[in-house]
This record gives structure tokens, C-alpha cells and sequence, in this order.
């Protein structure tokens, strides 16, 4: 990649210990569903993001996510399946669900239906509904048919910070608190899958928006999808006495930088000569006179303002400007209609919330 395209790459921070990270040989997944079956945690590839995974029918393996990720319990898991009637196993299927799993399952669409008894409440924070998603990545669904359990994946990540989308972000950031990482190389998406609440199919909600969007259920659904009000941001010292969230990725800060992150509509062209030592995140590559150098400050998330790339490059773009000692980091929301925008200005505002 050229130097002028500015690519956001994150150098691996070095420790002792970290977590070993396995190709995708027929031998290490046959060894990897093992761990898995035996109630251990394996870091997976998903087209969406990184995911910490377990057992998730094991209350004892779904604790070590917890603490691996150092994870409140108000905060629940998605539980992944490999088919319909696993699916049905964990959750209660009535025909909108059905419906919606036979347009986007295999995909990226997390749906929050009834859940069944075998769900342990650690999954759910307690609720009686559970989020079930059959992800498309391969190498995710060859270990589902290998250790023949639905198995919890929240992302590989210390809790509330920026998701990874490559196995080296997932050793940057548990490496000592994990022992098996499966390489699938970069996600395919970058952003989290969509969460839909149809515990009541004629009230559907969309509780969080990803690649796959709310036009395109309404599609199948023939209804309209409300939008719930953002959940209140909840202060540190209180997050583990919290009331349940009915999904994941629901809190108003979440996918956060440690560096101050401020969101704005527009980065107006003369922000990053005035302010040299911030760095500035622009969705699409700023006009600049062919004479004229980049500012050392200036990155953006797509050359040509493709949605499916900013997506697929915003987390490793957040995580390589976190590491960047800038003093703050001003980013660019993406236009209002294109494609895409809800899920990018959705993780950007939460990232941006104080």
C-alpha cells in the first residue's frame, strides 16, 4: 500500500506469555474444538469481528469470558449456532424468526428471541430471552460442527474497548489472559452484527445496527422496525451494579479508545494544520492539491469513500491512532445516507461518549 493511502496498521505490543496463535490447519481446529469441548476459550475469526468463544451451554466456560475480558455480568453474551435446529435448541423459533434466518442466516443478523432452559442465566444476565446468530465465517462454522455445541462469542477484547478485527489484536489485548487464538486473517466486515429484539414479533426493534440494514428487514418482515432511545451512559463506578441489557454492545460508551475521541459531521480542511498534534479520521480522503504533501495528522477510513472498507478499516484505524500519542483524535462521521453510516456512526458515537 502507498504511502499516501496512509494505512491504519497496529504494531503488536510485545509480552510475556500471550496467547499462541494457530493457522487454520485441519489439526489445530480439530484441537481447538477440543479445547472448546473441554471448557476452555478460543479466540475465533467471524466475518463481523474477533470473538472470545465457549461452550455456551457450560456456565463454568462462559465465567472464564467474563474474566478474560474482564466483563460485567449485566452484560450478555450472543450465542452462535451452526444450524436452524441447534437454533432452536437454545431459542424459541416462531415463524418471523424463521423467516428472518432463512433471508440473512448464515450472516451477520443477531436476533434476541425467548430462551430455552439449557441456557445457563450467566448468558443472558439473568433474562429470559437469549441473542443467537449463525455466523458465515468458515473456519467459525467448521469449529461449531466440530465441538457440536452452540458456543458464546462476545469480541475478543478487553471490555469496552475497541473490537478486534485481526488475530494480532487479539493478542495485543488478551494475550496473557488467553491461551488459543485461531487465525482467520481480517474480518470480512469489521463491524458488529446487527441486533434485531423480536421476542415479540409484532413490536420487532432494532437494538443495534451492523451490515445487514433496518430497510432490508422491514423487507422480509413486511412491518415496521422501531429504534429504541439510546441506552444512558452508566458511570464506571456503577457499571457492575447495572440493570441487564436484553443484548450486547448496547452501553452509550463502548468500542472506546483510551485517547479522547471527539465526533463531528464535518472536519473542516484547515482543523489539522491549526491543531498539529491531533489527529484527525476523515471517512473519505480529503481533497488535496497534487503539489501538496499530507499532513502527518490526516488519515482516513476509505480512499474513495467505499462504505464496506471504512467499515472493514474502522476499528484497526481507531486502534492505530490510539497508539499514535495524539493528544486527541477528531473523527468524521460517514454521510447520512450512505450505505453502512448507521453501523460506523453508531460505534463511532459510543466510542466518542464521555
Amino acid at each position: 500500500m502507498s504511502a499516501p493511502e496512509r494505512a491504519l496498521v497496529v504494531k503488536s505490543s510485545v509480552a510475556q506469555k500471550l496467547a499462541r496463535i494457530s493457522q487454520p490447519t485441519p489439526r489445530n481446529l480439530a484441537r481447538l474444538a477440543r479445547v472448546l469441548a473441554r471448557g476452555g476459550l478460543v479466540a475465533v475469526p467471524t466475518e463481523t469481528v474477533y470473538g472470545l468463544a465457549a461452550d455456551a451451554l457450560n456456565a463454568r466456560a462462559c465465567a472464564k469470558i467474563f474474566r478474560a475480558k474482564g466483563r460485567p455480568a449485566h452484560d450478555p453474551l450472543i450465542v452462535h449456532v451452526r444450524t436452524l435446529a441447534q437454533a432452536a435448541e437454545v431459542a424459541m423459533l416462531h415463524s418471523a424468526a424463521k423467516k428472518l434466518a432463512a433471508a440473512f442466516w448464515p450472516g451477520p443478523l443477531t436476533l434476541v428471541l425467548p430462551k430455552r432452559d439449557c441456557v445457563p442465566a450467566l448468558v443472558t444476565a439473568g433474562l429470559g430471552s437469549v441473542a443467537v446468530r449463525m455466523p458465515r465465517h468458515p473456519l467459525f462454522r467448521t469449529l461449531l460442527r466440530l465441538c457440536a455445541r452452540p458456543l458464546a462469542a462476545p469480541s475478543a477484547n478487553p471490555f469496552g474497548y475497541i473490537s478486534p478485527t485481526t488475530a494480532a489484536h487479539v493478542r495485543a489485548g488478551l494475550g496473557p489472559r488467553l491461551a488459543h487464538i485461531l487465525d482467520g486473517g481480517p474480518c470480512a466486515i469489521g463491524v458488529e452484527s446487527t441486533i434485531l429484539d423480536l421476542r415479540d414479533p409484532a413490536r420487532p426493534a432494532l437494538l443495534r445496527p451492523g451490515a445487514i440494514s433496518r430497510a432490508q428487514l422491514e423487507k422480509v418482515l413486511g412491518r415496521p422496525i422501531r429504534v429504541p432511545r439510546r441506552t444512558a451512559a452508566v458511570p464506571a463506578s456503577t457499571v457492575r451494579k447495572a440493570k441487564a441489557e436484553l443484548a450486547p454492545g448496547l452501553l452509550a460508551r463502548h468500542y472506546s479508545p483510551r485517547t479522547p475521541l471527539v465526533l463531528t459531521a464535518k472536519i473542516p480542511a484547515m482543523h489539522p494544520a491549526a491543531a498539529p498534534c491531533d489527529a484527525f479520521l476523515f471517512f473519505r480522503r480529503p481533497p488535496q492539491k497534487k503539489s501538496a504533501a499530507v499532513p502527518g495528522n490526516v488519515f482516513w477510513l476509505s480512499a474513495t469513500g467505499d462504505p464496506a472498507e471504512a467499515a472493514r478499516r474502522l476499528f484497526a484505524g481507531l486502534r492505530a491512532l490510539d497508539q499514535g500519542q495524539w493528544r486527541c483524535i477528531h473523527a468524521e462521521r460517514a454521510p447520512a445516507r450512505t450505505p453502512l453510516a448507521p453501523a460506523i456512526n453508531d460505534r463511532l458515537a459510543r466510542a466518542a461518549a464521555k
